[in-house]
């Protein structure tokens, strides 16, 4: 939490967030379920197949990454984990971009996580790449610096960025 602490008293893009967060800490709650069946419980025959309830009552089908045996139809932990970061970042680029009175039209991130091993020799998402694609209308447009400093506040800004220490970096063309 002490990323937290560090915005007592300012008004960022997060304020009304950050008020939410500072009476009430959220919580987040997810309901996994995987159930065998009637196949073997074997490492090369069990289902990795498994879904995520949210708490709103969206379901979601997940599964394995394919090369741990997993469906290649359904996500798997490392690609929702950097659809994680790039939805947060996203949010928080939207909201500085609406109060700073720019007209954002499309949004497109094709993100990239890198699987490799980190500093103790395990596996890890270690690097994930942004890659946006941005359009703006309006006769306020931004300047290059301006979607610099915007990317730079919404990573600084973006809770899930500051609870991982994978390391993010934001490639953005207009």
């Amino acid at each position: 939490m002490p990323r937290l602490s560090g915005l007592i008293g300012k008004r960022g893009a997060c304020s009304v967030s950050y008020l939410i967060l500072s009476k009430n800490m959220s919580e987040h709650k997810t309901t996994l379920t995987w159930k065998r069946g009637d196949t073997p419980f074997e490492y090369q025959k069990y289902s990795r197949d498994h879904t995520w309830k949210f708490e709103g009552g969206h379901e979601m089908q997940a599964s394995a990454a394919p090369a741990y045996l997993g469906n290649p139809k359904l996500a798997d932990p490392e690609e929702a984990f950097v659809a994680s970061l790039s939805s947060c970042q996203m949010l928080t680029f939207l909201a500085i971009a609406a109060k700073k009175k720019f007209v954002l039209d499309e949004y497109v991130d094709e993100a990239v996580g890198h699987m490799e091993k980190n500093a103790e020799g395990r596996l890890a998402i270690t690097r994930v790449t942004l890659r946006l694609r941005l359009k703006f209308s309006g006769d306020k447009q931004p300047t290059a610096q301006e979607i610099e400093e915007m990317n730079h506040m919404a990573h600084e800004q973006c809770f899930i960025a500051n609870s991982v220490k994978t390391e993010i970096t934001i490639e953005a063309q207009t």
